[in-house]
């Protein structure tokens, strides 16, 4: 009697298909781990990627050690409206605090920069353009200004085109609408307009915040994605 299982060759008995089996299905794990894996560093590098917050500036929104995603296609193929929380690449100058012009120079054409200098209510202008580049580190702040727009700052809040934005997201608890006690970088009373392209971003913590007001706008190829959830600490997950 043959005892060779239907459809198997000649010499190949029980243990060989027991073996192959168990090779076949190695090989098909890795292969799916391997295809998981490459999902995932897919997802991440194009779709949506988690950050952590580094620092006080987006308080009360977000704290220091709280966990967001972010939309990496809303970056490279939208546009940011305002108010968004939007993760981006500021201009090189970030790393040093340095505006891309300088006091008097022409940022567009016809319009000077006026620095104003660091008296606390001194006249001056926010950054009105960046240094070419981006520093390598990722920010995350708030869109507060669009391309085109007259923008300046008084005791922490944005006025755009002359009117004043309702911007109930700003910490309340901020320095700078106490008198007395606010630092030169609340209040920049003369107007910028935002160069086409480029986006003013602030921090929602407005007096400890290094944002647009000091190395200008962010052109919109700096941009990284926008921030959509939070998803730790437990107790603060949920939408941006």
């Amino acid at each position: 009697m043959n005892d060779q299982l239907d459809g198997a060759p000649d010499g190949y008995g029980p243990e060989d298909g027991k073996r192959k089996s168990n090779s076949e299905s190695f090989i098909e794990l890795v292969a799916i781990v391997a295809v998981a894996l490459g999902l995932a560093l897919g997802i991440q590098a194009f779709v949506v990627k988690p950050y952590k917050i580094p620092s006080e500036s987006m308080v009360p929104t977000l704290e220091i050690g709280q966990r967001v995603l972010v939309n990496r296609v809303e970056g490279r193929f939208g546009t940011p409206s305002r108010g968004d929380v939007v993760v981006f690449n500021p201009p090189a100058g970030a790393e040093a605090s340095e505006c891309g012009v300088s006091d008097g120079q022409e940022y567009l054409p016809g319009l000077i920069y006026e620095s104003g200098g660091d008296d606390l209510l001194a006249a001056k202008m926010p950054c009105p353009r960046g240094t070419p580049g981006k520093f390598s580190d990722a920010f995350i702040k708030r869109v507060v200004g669009l391309p085109g727009e007259e923008l300046k700052v008084i005791r922490g809040h944005v006025y755009i085109n002359g009117k004043q934005l309702d911007e109930p997201y700003v910490n309340k608890q901020d320095s700078c609408d106490r008198e007395g006690s606010f630092s030169s970088d609340c209040t920049y009373s003369l107007d910028i307009t935002i160069a086409p392209d480029s986006y003013f971003m602030m921090g929602d913590n407005r007096n400890a915040s290094a944002d647009s007001r000091i190395w200008g706008p962010v052109p919109k190829e700096n941009l990284i994605g926008n921030a959509f959830m939070t998803y730790w600490p437990p107790n603060r997950i949920g939408g941006l």
